[in-house]
């Protein structure tokens, strides 16, 4: 599944904008591909992060991966949900399965991003 109103990455992650700030999770597709998800390194609120820059992983049974900010900003919430249900990102990866939420400080970078047309034919290839 591809949601239209998001915006995606080559390394499968999604971003929903909402003002200046990004909610930012990974993709229905990077998690099929990684299976039971069983663990979420989460940044830390606070933490200012560079677009490209790695800031935590995700563990599954398959493969550990690292998590790719799309963005630059500052970490203003994370969702700690996370911790105890790391599988809410299987269950609902677009939905509870969110990751954190970023203060935008650059939105020249959202252009850099795919649409949902673009990222369905990068999955497709």
């Amino acid at each position: 599944m591809v949601k239209d109103n998001l915006l995606y990455t080559e390394t499968h992650e999604w971003v929903e904008v909402i003002g200046d700030e990004a909610v930012i999770g990974i993709t229905d597709y990077a998690q099929h591909e990684l299976g039971d998800i069983v663990y979420v390194e989460l940044p830390e609120v606070g933490d200012e992060l560079e677009k490209g820059e790695g800031f935590g992983s995700i563990e599954a049974v398959k493969a550990v991966e690292d998590v790719v900010s799309p963005v630059t900003g500052e970490v203003v919430a994370i969702n700690e949900d996370l911790e105890d249900t790391p599988e809410a990102i299987n269950n609902d990866a677009f939905g509870d399965g969110w990751i954190m939420k970023v203060k935008l400080t650059n939105m020249d970078e959202l252009e850099d991003l795919m649409d949902a047309a673009e990222y369905k034919l990068l999955i497709e290839n």
